[in-house]
């Protein structure tokens, strides 16, 4: 019994149960169908195709130049490899932002475009007309406060955000009124580990955290950065599981090599 719960899809309310039982829950990035092929059927509960995509995959320095019908692309890559996992996606900056109505449709656009089961967007009380008119819809959102990459313009750098007491009790409050609009989950980022512990404590939905300690319900790392593909990005917070970085390059380097030297293709290798 515990085995086929532990396999069958997941779910909003699967999610917010795993809370409730002490479970954690583990959440990485996908951004195509073949890694997310790999990390589904690892056993991950949750992927997010995030607008870090406009970094890892298109080479952007923000998260800013990503669009809609780009984010849709990869949502739609990712869905289709997916048969364990829920699938959140960014709402991509500029898509939600000040315009209730234009949130809707962007929303919109991604569930029936790319397949996925729900979405993510950055900020607390400044959005909260878009997140009440999405879920409207009957479309999960997933909140994100913290660190917002979306608004890097607006802070000017990427350090640890809330350290501050007035920022700090901006976020519980901001934390509280997302799950009062009926976000199923909430993202923090970057901020002191007692105060993502409190925030935590006080929700009854999960809280998930990258940077924030663990006294949260759950993590998620961005695939590219915990495969050690990325070398210029090394965070207090980040944990290389792997150097894919130095097993490709060493593979690339021993294919030119096979190349050049006529050892590949071999008799065994041809028609």
């Amino acid at each position: 019994m515990s085995v086929h719960k532990e396999y069958s899809k997941l779910t909003t309310k699967r999610l917010f149960d795993m809370k409730q039982d002490g479970r954690k829950i583990s959440m990485l990035t996908a951004y195509d169908y073949t890694m997310a092929k790999i990390v589904d059927a690892a056993g991950i509960d949750v992927i997010l195709v995030g607008d870090s995509a406009s970094n890892v995959m298109a080479g952007h320095e923000t998260t800013l130049p990503i669009t809609l019908d780009q984010m849709i692309y990869h949502a739609s890559s990712v869905v289709r490899a997916v048969e364990r996992a829920l699938v959140v996606v960014d709402l991509p900056f500029g898509t939600y932002q000040g315009n209730s109505k234009k949130a809707l449709e962007s929303a919109i656009k991604i569930m029936k475009e790319s397949g996925a089961h729900s979405v993510k967007m950055e900020g607390g009380e400044e959005i909260s007309e878009s997140i009440s008119r999405i879920l409207s819809a009957g479309i999960p959102v997933m909140g994100h406060l913290g660190l917002t990459p979306q608004s890097i313009y607006k802070f000017g750098t990427y350090t640890v955000r809330a350290k501050e007491e007035s920022e700090a009790k901006k976020l519980i409050k901001d934390a509280k009124l997302l799950e009062r609009l009926g976000v199923f989950a909430l993202i923090l980022e970057k901020i002191p580990a007692e105060l993502a512990k409190e925030v935590a404590r006080n929700l009854s939905i999960p809280v998930i955290g990258i940077g924030a300690g663990a006294g949260v319900d759950g993590q998620v790392l961005v695939l590219h950065d915990m495969l050690g593909m990325t070398k210029d990005f090394s965070p207090r917070f980040l944990r290389r599981y792997a150097d894919l970085n130095e097993i490709m390059t060493r593979a690339f380097k021993q294919y030119i090599h096979d190349v050049k030297t006529l050892d590949f293709p071999n008799e065994n290798e041809q028609y």
